[in-house]
């Protein structure tokens, strides 16, 4: 981790406290308030501030003040700005990413779970999707998308790479259990799991931090992934300062950082 920037890094939605902490690893950090938003921002760029990391109370209502890159465009939400490409004293609209995604793939990758050739279910809402179709960038073998509806997973046929088979359902749907029964990893995004599709020869890949029981019950595996609050935190951190920084100094951090 390089020296902190002379400017604070903006902190959206955040308490003093987790300034003092980002202090601490050498990091000038300021809360600064949440409305007007878009003057907040435009403050923070004309002051030279590198970039801010958003609360996730504040991620969906920063999208229409920034300029989103597709994985906050498909989120529907930003949890790192950078106002790098402005002049100091000159407002800047703020670059806003979403780094779940990456973070996830970082994760994966960390945990060994062999991925390529792997057939996928992912269940959750249109949002948050987004992050279990990043493992399309590892090579999955097939992917099967369950939304609240099927239009609502059919619409994510835009973002699948050219060429790669999926098929859309319902989360509610009864074909859901036959169609993971064809499944090697199952993805939770968001909600919880309708009844009956886990499987002992399923793995499963939990992103909502709550489906653990359900694993144990079904027989199922977990996927590791302790170190994706870490993993992700220092990607919002990069985009946010332009600076690296180590996952594994973090680990304490993340945690005041949702």
């Amino acid at each position: 981790m390089s020296a902190a920037h002379d400017t604070p890094l903006a902190l959206i939605g955040y308490p003093p406290e987790t300034a003092r902490a980002l202090r601490e690893l050498g990091l000038t950090a300021l809360s600064v308030p949440t409305e007007p938003l878009a003057d907040v921002l435009a403050a923070c760029a004309a002051l030279g501030a590198p970039g801010a990391l958003v609360a996730a109370a504040q991620q969906g209502s920063v999208l229409s003040a920034a300029h989103p890159d597709t994985a906050a465009t498909r989120a529907g939400s930003a949890d790192a700005l950078s106002f790098a490409g402005g002049q100091h004293g000159q407002p800047s609209r703020a670059n806003a990413t979403h780094t779940l995604p990456d973070a996830l793939l970082d994760a994966l990758e960390d945990s060994g779970y062999p991925v390529r050739g792997a057939n996928a279910l992912i269940v959750g809402q249109a949002g948050d999707l987004g992050a279990g179709m990043a493992l399309t960038r590892l090579g999955l073998g097939s992917l099967t998308l369950a939304a609240a509806s099927r239009p609502e997973a059919e619409a994510l046929a835009r973002d699948l790479p050219a060429g790669f088979r999926a098929q859309f359902t319902a989360r509610n749907d009864p074909a859901l259990v036959t169609l993971a029964e064809r499944a090697d990893l199952i993805v939770l995004t968001a909600g919880t799991l309708p009844p009956g599709v886990l499987q002992p020869f399923h793995a499963l890949l939990d992103l909502t931090g709550r489906a653990g029981g359900a694993a144990t019950r079904a027989g199922a595996s977990l996927v590791p992934l302790a170190r994706l609050p870490d993993l992700r935190l220092a990607r919002r951190l990069s985009h946010a300062t332009g600076q690296r920084f180590a996952p594994d100094a973090l680990t304490a951090l993340a945690r005041l950082l949702p």
